[in-house]
């Protein structure tokens, strides 16, 4: 019994695997939100009946789809910052990462980054995914910290923003760090996908001929504005 339960259930998973494996086709084709269930269903040769059965609706099929995407690139983050040390060159690493993914996977950086898809409102279940990407970023700026060479700004921080550090704290999980250190995680962090997203859009056309030399330099400085020795 238990020996067929395991087989269904790897039925279903390899089945799961086509469907996504096809939606993300699709996403590269016509965009997130053009993203037809009939036409998953089409290319696998199953009816629409069929593929509803693993995912309800769109949406569904969409959140497994972004889901994937933040697990996938959190995944070339934590590869490329395992082993490393030093703190700020495990922000090189993770910001390198970040970038090189976005360029092998412009439809799944578009999906989580790029535009909102009408209609659609993000549950939940996308929330750890999404954590795991930062969560390096977390731990780096706090080794740098315990280790006294990270650089904090001494101006005090305002009700609002103090707020808005205690938010983000939370979400990196790291209860001793500063608000200050934690408002210029943000601003580093919001700059770093800022740029990506930039090279990635066409916003760079006939103004940057560089690219790769710019984005070294961005992240040096962005890794500065963090408070880190790049």
């Amino acid at each position: 019994m238990n020996a067929s339960r395991t087989a269904r259930e790897r039925a279903r998973a390899e089945l799961v695997a086509e469907i996504t494996a096809a939606a993300r086709r699709q996403l590269a084709d016509t965009g997130a939100a053009a993203l037809s269930m009939r036409a998953v269903s089409r290319e696998l040769g199953m009816v629409s009946s069929a593929l509803h059965r693993y995912f309800p609706t769109r949406d569904h099929l969409l959140t497994a789809l972004i889901v994937q995407s933040y697990d996938a690139l959190a995944d070339a983050i934590e590869s490329a910052v395992a082993g490393r040390t030093d703190p700020a060159a495990r922000w090189r690493a993770l910001a390198h990462a970040i970038r090189n993914w976005a360029l092998a996977h412009p439809h799944e950086y578009a999906l989580i980054y790029g535009s909102p898809v009408p209609g659609y409102r993000a549950p939940a279940d996308t929330v750890p995914a999404a954590a795991r990407g930062i969560a390096p970023l977390g731990r780096l700026l706090a080794d740098a910290h315990a280790a006294g060479t990270l650089a904090v700004d001494p101006a005090p921080v305002a009700a609002g923003p103090a707020a808005d550090a205690d938010r983000f704290r939370a979400a990196l999980n790291t209860p001793d760090l500063p608000d200050q250190v934690l408002l210029a995680a943000i601003t580093a962090w919001t700059g770093l996908f800022g740029h990506v997203s930039f090279e990635l859009f066409g916003q760079f056309e006939k103004l940057l001929e560089h690219r790769t030399a710019a984005f070294d330099a961005t992240v040096v400085r962005l890794g500065r504005i963090a408070g880190l020795r790049t």
